[in-house]
């Protein structure tokens, strides 16, 4: 809970002029529904319910970003605080303030820490999604809310996870899914808020191990689907990282909860 309060305190110390409130971006609405999780710590206790809310329809642009640093100098590169911060943070832009030449607008940012993600969606009226929320959105394909029983739909996923990073994510704008949300898979990572609650630890390949993965510190829980190692790789790789940390492959989307009344 502490990197909550933290997060807290430093939105409100680098708090967003209205102006950069109303940029905005396309969002879509995502209904309420449950997600069927692969979990088996959540199985246990059932579907888990997700309540309805609004999701960027594509990760957050280099560009997009380059408007928020310019307006809000103290995420530049070299100008952040170093807590919340670490050294590859921007490394691959040109300057503080510009991306490398062609890359600005069709590209997702990445070398972003979760602190600057969350501090981005606050200036645009939103906040990072919980894990809950972005796998139910990432379970979609085309067609259907849930593809995770789909073998190929699976084996397309991991062929992106095994691919090495090389010259940096392609452009945003790939096929979207059930809800109108494009990019989940084949591009990039994403920040979640909630990314430390899933720990994972070293030893988890051992199926007989009781303490294979452990949600937030409390009673162990286990793959439930074990041919579902996308979602296992995606918990490996949030929970063996900081809120400063970043990576070249790693970027974020914003939601918007949804006010009562729109809910009547």
């Amino acid at each position: 809970m502490i990197r909550v309060i933290v997060a807290a305190s430093l939105l409100a110390q680098f708090g967003m002029p209205e102006q950069a409130r109303a940029q905005g971006a396309d969002y879509v609405r995502v209904p309420a529904g449950t997600l069927v999780s692969v979990l088996a710590g959540d199985a246990d206790r059932g579907p888990v319910p997700v309540a309805a809310f609004d999701m960027r329809i594509l990760p957050v642009s280099q560009d997009a970003f380059r408007t928020f640093v310019i307006a809000h100098p103290q995420w530049q590169r070299g100008q952040a605080v170093r807590a919340f911060v670490d050294g590859g943070y921007l490394k691959d832009w040109a300057t503080p303030e510009h991306p490398m030449e062609g890359a600005a607008s069709a590209r997702p940012v990445v070398n972003v820490s979760w602190f600057a993600a969350q501090a981005y969606c606050e200036a645009e009226g939103a906040r990072l999604p919980t894990w809950q929320e972005w796998e139910y959105v990432a379970a979609a394909d085309a067609s259907r809310h849930d593809a995770r029983a789909d073998p190929a739909w699976r084996a397309r996923i991991l062929n992106w996870y095994a691919r090495p990073v090389g010259g940096g994510p392609g452009d945003v704008g790939g096929e979207a899914n059930f809800y109108g949300v494009r990019d989940m898979h084949g591009l990039i990572w994403e920040w979640v808020d909630d990314f430390n609650a899933l720990l994972v630890s070293p030893d988890s390949r051992s199926a007989d191990d009781p303490d294979k993965l452990q949600f937030c510190g409390a009673g162990a829980i286990n793959l439930q689907q074990r041919d579902n190692y996308a979602v296992l790789m995606r918990i490996a790789l949030l929970s063996s990282l900081g809120a400063a940390d970043s990576t070249s492959s790693l970027g974020f989307r914003c939601v918007r909860p949804i006010a009562s009344k729109e809910k009547s």
